[in-house]
């Protein structure tokens, strides 16, 4: 057991950023960027190990044997002290291989560990016979197996080959049951398995979908260790709106893209609370949308459409009905802000790949050009990268690609996975923040001004 202790309460700065005025409609769109700091204080904390419950299922056919002999016996030796831990073999259904007996869990300890690596050798992988019914089967056990033992983090770690993919009927519904019970990590191996379910896995169960094409006893090893460093194991984002909002949603963009599920709370029909899971020290980035109806409000002043509260920290989302004499000729789209446009262009870059596996050549080529472009935008060179392997990059600003005439099919899925769960690190934007822009002559003032630099008229 891990000699650190935790910190009872971490350290939280919210910021809201909403961005300008609204226009009044009947269905006026509010975005606000959220963004949360968390410090945990004093000395760095590790979770202790006792606190965590992990169940490793191997979901893999018999020809892969050779991709998870050495890598799952090296990962249970290297198991710290004290973690409950389960290993799942597949079959016609998933089945629990370790501990063996009656038992169904493991407290890791050096016996222990010696005695799981032994068995992990020869876990049952799929054959020629039936397979699990989808990846819903493997969630359903791990959830039942959970359910029996409520630690402060509870988490399954899938590495699958896709193996059990076809006959997928009910994950969504399956996922709607797991939700807030346990987190998930998926390790996609081989290259045949299709990148869809396994992110609407990882997303929906607040974890990541990585390809591991060699390391995969690192892997594993890795993912145990970042849920030691997780200092709240749940956290609700908590939305109280004004009457006249009408829709709320909230998606985490930063570390990683979740789409949230917001509870409504009993009795209080204006307030909706978000689970959030693993929260480390750092920071993430949310996206909070509101849909209100401008009819009864008044133009001009100042009002509070939300309520953001995470723990005993909270912030007002605030903005006013504002419509302009003159509508700017150049009014920024919505996407302009860096948050949105990571979004749209993860998106893009995914699109693109998808149809490049569809062979809808015309469409991955516009898609790709598309990241491309704003890849270069706002200094996001991985893209580049990921576009480089199926076509050449011709004016990267202007988003220009030519497709390469032979693409590695085998490729695709992973490039597809990354472009859809890869963890991107927040980075403050340069400068001064824009200021206020002059309804008289559009022009835009500084973050600071009150007149416009311009034709001198007082700026709102």
């Amino acid at each position: 057991m891990s000699s650190h202790t935790r910190p009872p309460q971490p350290d939280i700065r919210l910021n809201v950023d909403l961005g300008g005025d609204l226009r009044p409609h009947r269905s006026a769109k509010i975005e606000a960027h959220l963004r949360v700091d968390v410090t945990a204080g004093g000395p760095p904390a590790e979770l202790p190990a006792i606190e965590l419950a992990v169940i490793i299922a191997v979901d893999v056919a018999e020809p892969l044997r050779a991709a998870v002999r050495h890598a799952l016996p090296a990962a249970l030796r290297a198991l710290p002290d004290g973690i409950s831990f389960t290993v799942l073999g597949g079959g016609p259904e998933p089945v629990r291989w370790y501990p063996v007996g009656d038992a169904e869990w493991a407290v890791a300890d050096r016996d222990e560990k010696r005695r799981a690596a032994f068995a992990a050798s020869a876990v049952p992988l799929h054959r020629d016979g039936p397979r699990p019914a989808g990846y819903a089967a493997w969630a359903a056990r791990s959830r039942a197996l959970l359910a029996a033992r409520p630690l402060s983090v509870r988490h399954l770690l899938l590495i699958t080959d896709g193996s059990s993919a076809p006959g997928e009927r009910r994950l969504e519904e399956e996922l709607d049951a797991c939700a807030g019970h346990f987190t998930c990590d998926v390790l996609a191996i081989g290259a045949d398995w299709p990148p869809d379910p396994l992110l609407t896995l990882a997303e929906r169960l607040h974890g990541t979908a990585e390809f591991v094409d060699d390391g995969l006893g690192r892997a594993i090893t890795a993912a145990i260790r970042r849920l030691r460093r997780v200092h709240t194991p749940q956290l609700p984002i908590e939305v109280t709106v004004r009457p006249s909002v009408r829709q709320v949603a909230l998606n985490e963009k930063a570390p990683r893209p979740h789409r949230l599920g917001g509870l409504p709370q009993p009795g209080r029909p204006h307030r909706w609370s978000f689970p959030t899971y693993q929260w480390e020290q750092g920071r993430r980035d949310y996206l909070l949308t509101l849909v209100a109806d401008a009819d009864a409000d008044p133009l001009e002043t100042p009002l509070q459409f939300a309520m953001v509260s995470v723990g005993d920290v909270h912030a007002s989302v605030t903005a006013r009905w504002h419509r302009p004499e003159q509508p700017p000729p150049d009014v920024p789209a919505a996407g302009d802000s860096v948050t949105e446009a990571t979004t749209a262009m993860r998106d893009a870059l995914r699109r693109g790949l998808d149809a490049l596996r569809k062979d809808q050549r015309a469409a991955a080529e516009a898609y790709l050009g598309q990241a491309a472009r704003m890849a270069v935008h706002f200094g996001q060179e991985w893209v580049l990268g990921e576009i480089r392997p199926v076509a050449d990059i011709e004016d990267a600003a202007a988003g220009r690609v030519r497709l390469r005439p032979v693409v590695d099919a085998g490729t695709l899925g992973s490039m597809i996975l990354r472009a859809g769960s890869r963890p991107l690190p927040l980075t403050d934007t340069a400068g001064p923040l824009p200021g206020p822009r002059c309804t008289h002559c559009a022009t835009r003032a500084g973050s600071e001004a009150r007149y416009c630099i311009a034709c001198g008229e007082k700026l709102l």
